[in-house]
């Protein structure tokens, strides 16, 4: 029997999400996404008026294509996919991991042709079209939330099903908040930062670029970063677990670099260009219902009483000049479960052990 929150998922994606309109065409992007749900969303961008293709990928197929990556065949793939994102209005993309790490033993200079050559096409669908991105509920994923698999998908779909609109009110406040300052500062166990973020956007993500949704981003001004970070959320990239990773920041750029057992891998990352070892965004987690990692970063970079400090490319909403082939989103739990730590914003405490102190923001502070 279908499970009728295919359905409203499907929905709430096409209508809320990406807001699908008549005549618009759709890329749907599924990786190893059961048939039924993608015949729920090509039934609802039908429904809104919407023209649906398909593009199915393995994981398996993915990994075996990227163990042998060429310059050559590459840059033909880049191209294909540059055309197809222009030819789509809307991106919905869904995965489902059966092994988070899949990847980890694809080398690090055949996942870096592959980032350079989908880089065009990833910046036109993220800056110039309507998007979204999901996880889909799996196993794996259950065991990295330390729950059982009927109770994650339970998660899930609560997450994904959360009354947006109903938070956007708080984000809309802290958007305010975040583009009437300059100067930020952060500190927590490992952590003395300071940064500006003044005369960059801040934007509210309240259910339709990623799916669970929750968060505030903007960028910091380049070249103001100074101090310390260390993330405690596990973290993957390129299919290679983190933990622990620590940088120590001079004039924006990440001058030290350290976590826990693969300094080289983590540099390697870093030097992919130039960019890598600056920020392009930062961002405030904001979803209450979401509270532990588990190295899925659609999920951990939404952590209520988080943030993440993302080196890498910016976006193109709250632009700071940085430009890069990567984009790795690092998360900071402050809540006190997790080591506690302050936010501040041109020296008023906005947030104390990852609980807003304005009450008009009490709808974002985490469930705990």
């Amino acid at each position: 029997m279908k499970d009728p929150r295919y359905t409203q998922l499907a929905k709430q994606i096409c209508g809320y999400s990406v807001n699908v309109q008549p005549g618009e065409h759709v890329n749907l992007r599924m990786q190893d996404i059961p048939d039924a749900m993608v015949v729920e969303l090509i039934r609802a961008v039908r429904e809104a008026g919407g023209i649906p293709h398909v593009d199915i990928t393995h994981a398996l197929v993915n990994k075996e294509l990227q163990m042998g990556a060429t310059e050559e065949q590459y840059e033909l793939e880049g191209k294909y996919r540059l055309r197809r994102a222009e030819d789509m209005q809307v991106h919905i993309a869904m995965y489902a991991d059966s092994n988070t790490f899949e990847s980890a033993d694809v080398p690090g200079e055949r996942m870096q042709i592959i980032s350079k050559h989908f880089k065009a096409a990833s910046n036109l669908t993220c800056n110039k079209r309507k998007w979204t991105v999901l996880a889909w509920p799996t196993p794996s994923m259950a065991q990295a939330a330390g729950m059982s698999t009927e109770e994650f998908e339970d998660f899930y779909f609560r997450c994904c099903l959360a009354d947006y609109a109903k938070l956007k009110v708080g984000m809309e406040k802290l958007k305010a908040m975040m583009e009437a300052t300059d100067k930020v500062r952060i500190v927590g166990p490992g952590t003395d930062l300071t940064f500006s973020i003044k005369g960059i956007k801040a934007i509210p993500c309240a259910g339709d670029c990623n799916v669970p949704d929750g968060e505030v981003y903007t960028a910091p001004v380049r070249d103001s970063i100074n101090g310390t970070l260390a993330y405690n959320a596990p973290s993957i990239y390129q299919g290679i677990p983190f933990d622990g990773v620590r940088f120590r920041f001079e004039n924006g750029k990440i001058v030290e670099a350290h976590c826990n057992g693969n300094d080289d891998a983590l540099n390697k990352i870093l030097d992919t260009d130039e960019g890598a070892r600056y920020i392009g965004e930062f961002a405030l987690g904001v979803n209450p219902f979401i509270l532990q990692p588990m190295r899925d970063i659609l999920f951990d970079e939404k952590i209520g009483g988080s943030f993440h400090f993302t080196p890498g490319q910016c976006y193109d909403e709250a632009p700071n000049g940085n430009d890069s082939a990567i984009h790795w989103d690092l998360v900071c739990i402050q809540r006190k479960d997790y080591g506690g730590g302050e936010i501040y914003f041109d020296d008023v405490l906005i947030r104390k052990d990852g609980i807003f102190l304005d009450p008009g923001l009490g709808m974002l502070n985490p469930e705990v």
